[in-house]
Parts: structure tokens; C-alpha cells; sequence
């Protein structure tokens, strides 16, 4: 590991050495931290290069989440509709008939439970086991070339449940179908986090972000342009990365529409879309792993093993609570968020592909309008927050606000078929709406992370993150799946999204202080490099 001192982009540059002690009733941890929680940061990394950028970018234009997170899910919940029986009609009956009540069961242990309950218990499961990798081997991914290596097979892993979908052809086969797409749909989570954790370092390795280090290690400018303009430029690449999931996304969409339309009346056109979806992330995404700049962490510390490291750092990471309070309120708000947008967002897709008799067909033109308007809001809010210099948390708070506004919505079904996700209309503008505001959201929340993280400490503070956003729902889904199961009704489940978002929203507009966070990451990082020299 390089022993040579890192830049701290805070007036705190100069103090490294002089990095104050951390309370003597914490002291008999300190060891421990010291060895856990080393830094992977350092000032030899390579340059990044604009092919090395570029293959970033478009293995976020395959890795759009139209298969695995769309299109899976509209596959097993399809075909469970299809094995299973209305419950008012009794067993033998057709979920699917014309006189249905709408109501679904399927058989389940002893008994039977409701189609969107086994969907939300599938997504409770997948948050579960999401739970268990990133808690188990996630920081590990810090240490030496192990990060590179998880990617590639976390990555590899999801093309194979893509292409087991195939099998995926008579109704008989639904709890297969549950099992691919909770294989799909973890591995898919997984991408997404490893794939976040590389950003930070890749924008402190920027041709731009060492002008400005440069610049102000000479004096040329202050600490707080310094901050302003690395933030701006963590931005950038956040908010590129995103256009190009967006862009992948209405691409691929429209790729299945040469499928879906000719061939709309061949039983398997479904399972020939999420062939081509695969290959399509396939072909973009094996760049990055081909152009990858070699910035491997430090070694492994003697006598720890990659399957016990990560627990012991997330113990070393909660441990710092106390000296970076705002990065783990944000951690901990952010995990009901999460939650609550997660589980929101998995209910109006039930609701979504009732309505629309789980169409693919349909589900693609819905996909291409929060695509096109996805790709236009995050080049809109990137353009408004650069031209303005407004701060990563004011554009997070605006997003926010709609976050709130979805469940909101739902709620007003419960009591009437006039509103609230009765309507195709409204499902449009769910899509629209949801594009406008939530790809931002995606962006801005990632960015806000990178500035609350420890430089150096990514992949451990990506890890934690992860665990907020994509490991985080397994509270919404059980507790909406037993309203459902018990009510009979999807809407109920809607008032309990509405008070875990807003909770969660209040406590980041109000007790999150991004500029103080930031400097509180930044003087432990220089702490714990301290100790380690």
C-alpha cells in the first residue's frame, strides 16, 4: 500500500499529521479500526482514460435494468397469474377468465397466498440475500483486485438467469420462474452497487479533477471552489453514467419492438425479448472489464480472509458513527427511502401489469416514455444545476418531493376506481412523471453518497450504501405483502409507502448537512491514513 500522503480537498490538507485523536474511551478499538479500515486511495492511480470512461459509461447503457427488473418480473407474475385460481370462483377456476373477481391465488406451503403476495415475498427474498453479499464480501472489494473480479462475476452471473429465462414457457413453471428472477434480480442489485462504488475514484482521476488539485495544492484557488468544482465534476460523471443507462434503455426497448410486433402471436416472442435484452448488455457491457485501468487496493491484511473482511469493516465503519455523523444519518434515512420508493415502485408495476394483462408489448411503449422523458430530466437537471451551482442535496430535495407524491397517489385508489392507479391514463403518467423526477433521483443520491464517503473508503461506504438503496427492502415488502394478503386489495398497501417515504425525506432535508458531512469524511480518511504510515 502507498504510504504517501493523500490531498484532502479542505482547508484540513495541511493537517494530516496533526489529525486529533479519537476519544481515549474509544481507544481500545482503534487497532482493530486501523487494520480494517484500511485506505485504498492513491496518488499514482492511473489517469483515466477517455476509452476507459466510455466503456464506464456503456456498461451502464447495457446494464439499464430492462430485463432484469422489468421485464422478469412481468414474465413470473404472468405465469403465476396463469397457474393460479380466483378464490371467489374456487380451485379450477381462471385468474385470467373474463368474469374473474381479480383476485389470484396460487398454492403456497399448506395453503395458498395472493400472486402479488409471492411477488413481493420474491422481492423480500432477493433484498434478503442482497443483504447477505454486501454485508459479507462487499468492502472486501477494496482490497487488492477482488472488486474488479466480483463485478465481472456478479455480472456474468445475471446474464445466466437472463438466458435460463428461456425455459420459461408453461405455467407449471412459475416457481422456477420466481427462482430465475430472484437470481436476476440480486445479481442485478449487485451490478449496480460494485458499479457505483467505482465512480468516486474514477472522478478524483479525471484529466479535470487533477487541474483542480493542482490548482489548489499551488494556491489557486480556494478550499471551498475546490469542493464546489470536485462536486461538480463527481456530477458530471454520475449524470453521464445515467444518460447512458437511460439512452441503453430506450435503445433496447426499441430493439424489442422488432420482436414484439411481428412475431406478437408466437407463444415464446417474451422469452426471445429477454435473449436479446442479455446480449445487448453483453455486447456494451464486456468493454469495461477489457479497458479497466488497473487501480487495485491494498493488500489483504495478514490472517483475514475476504469472507470475514467485509463484516469486520462494516463493525469498523459503524464504529466512526460518532465522528461522521451525517454520512449515517444520511446512510440510515436513505434506507427507508429506499424501502419505501422500492417497494412503491414494485406495487405499481403489480398494478401496472394487471391492467395491461402482462403485456410485454405494452410494457415496452410505458418503458419508452419514462426512458425518453428519463434521459431528457437528468440532461435538464445536470444543465440547472451546473449553470446555477446549486448543491447536490437541493436537487436531491426536489426529487424528493415526487417520491413522496407516488404513494400519495396510490392512496386515493383505496377509496375510489375514479384514481389513484385505476386508470391506463394514469399509468402513463407514472411512467412520465416517474422519468422526469426519479432518474435524477438515482443520480443525485449516488453523488450525495460519493460526498458523505471517506476518500479512499469507497467500496466499504458503497457497501453500507448499497445496503440502504438496493438491500434495504426487505421491510416494505413483507409488511405490504401481509396487508395485501390479508385486505385482498393492492391499494392498501399504499398509506404505509406514504409515511416511510416522508419520514425518510424529512429527516434528509433537515438533518443532513452535506458541507459538514464532507469535511467530516474528509478529516477521518486523513486520520485513519495517519495511523497507518
Amino acid at each position: 500500500m502507498s504510504t504517501s500522503p493523500t490531498f484532502l480537498p479542505s482547508a484540513l490538507h495541511n493537517e494530516v499529521v496533526q489529525a486529533e485523536d479519537i476519544k481515549s474511551d474509544e481507544s481500545s478499538g482503534q487497532d482493530a479500526l486501523n487494520q480494517i479500515a484500511i485506505s485504498s486511495i492513491s496518488k499514482d492511480e492511473p489517469l483515466v482514460t477517455r476509452r476507459e470512461l466510455w466503456s464506464y459509461y456503456l456498461y451502464y447503457n447495457g446494464d439499464n435494468g430492462v430485463g432484469p427488473l422489468g421485464y422478469t418480473q412481468t414474465l413470473f407474475q404472468g405465469l403465476a397469474t396463469a397457474a393460479g385460481y380466483d378464490p371467489v370462483a374456487g380451485p379450477g377456476s381462471s385468474c385470467l377468465a373474463t368474469t374473474a373477481s381479480g383476485q389470484c391465488v396460487v398454492s403456497w406451503g399448506s395453503g395458498t397466498k395472493s400472486v402479488s403476495s409471492v411477488v413481493l415475498i420474491a422481492n423480500g427474498i432477493s433484498f434478503a440475500i442482497m443483504t447477505t453479499i454486501f454485508t459479507t464480501i462487499g468492502s472486501a472489494a477494496d482490497y487488492g483486485t477482488f472488486g474488479r473480479w466480483l463485478l465481472f462475476a456478479v455480472t456474468v452471473i445475471c446474464w445466466a438467469a437472463q438466458y435460463a429465462c428461456m425455459a420459461l414457457t408453461t405455467p407449471n413453471r412459475w416457481v422456477l420462474a420466481m427462482v430465475l428472477y430472484i437470481i436476476g434480480f440480486v445479481s442485478y442489485g449487485a451490478t449496480l452497487v460494485f458499479y457505483a462504488a467505482l465512480f468516486p475514484r474514477l472522478a478524483r482521476n479525471t484529466p479535470h479533477a487533477r487541474q483542480l488539485r493542482e490548482k489548489f495544492e499551488n494556491g489557486e484557488i480556494s478550499p471551498e471552489v475546490y469542493e464546489q468544482e470536485e462536486s461538480l465534476e463527481k456530477n458530471r460523471i454520475s449524470n453521464i453514467s445515467t444518460v447512458h443507462s437511460n439512452v441503453g434503455y430506450i435503445i433496447t426497448l426499441l430493439l424489442n419492438l422488432t420482436l414484439l410486433l411481428p412475431m406478437t402471436n408466437n407463444p415464446k416472442v417474451d422469452n426471445y425479448v429477454l435473449m436479446l435484452v442479455t446480449t445487448y448488455w453483453v455486447v456494451l457491457g464486456i468493454w469495461w472489464f477489457i479497458l479497466q485501468e488497473p487501480r487495485p487496493g491494498p493488500s489483504l491484511p495478514e490472517g483475514e480472509h475476504y469472507t470475514t473482511i467485509g463484516w469486520k469493516q462494516i463493525w469498523a465503519a459503524l464504529k466512526t458513527y460518532k465522528h461522521l455523523p451525517y454520512t449515517f444519518v444520511y446512510l440510515f434515512s436513505f434506507f427507508l427511502l429506499a424501502d419505501g420508493l422500492n417497494t412503491t415502485g414494485t406495487l405499481v408495476s403489480i398494478c401496472q401489469n394487471n391492467k395491461f394483462s402482462f403485456s410485454f408489448l405494452q410494457n415496452t411503449y410505458l418503458g419508452l416514455s419514462q426512458a425518453i422523458t428519463s434521459t431528457i430530466s437528468t440532461l435538464a437537471f445536470w444543465y440547472i444545476q451546473r449553470y446555477w451551482k446549486i448543491s447536490t442535496k437541493k436537487m436531491f430535495v426536489v426529487t424528493n418531493v415526487v417520491t413522496i407524491l407516488i404513494p400519495l397517489w396510490g392512496m386515493i385508489g383505496i377509496w375510489t376506481e375514479k384514481l389513484g392507479f385505476h386508470n391506463v391514463w394514469e399509468f402513463w403518467a407514472y411512467n412520465i412523471v416517474f422519468g422526469i423526477f426519479q432518474a435524477p433521483y438515482y443520480a443525485f443520491s449516488q453523488t450525495m453518497m460519493a460526498e458523505l464517503s471517506p476518500p479512499g473508503f469507497d467500496n466499504m461506504f458503497f457497501g453500507l450504501f448499497g445496503l440502504s438503496n438496493r438491500a434495504s427492502s426487505m421491510v416494505g415488502p413483507n409488511v405490504i405483502q401481509a396487508i395485501i394478503d390479508k385486505t385482498g386489495n393492492n391499494w392498501q398497501g399504499f398509506p404505509f409507502l406514504f409515511a416511510l417515504c416522508t419520514a425518510a425525506s424529512m429527516v434528509i432535508w433537515f438533518g443532513v448537512d452535506v458541507t459538514k458531512g464532507r469535511r467530516d469524511a474528509v478529516k477521518w480518511a486523513a486520520e485513519q491514513r495517519s495511523h497507518t504510515r
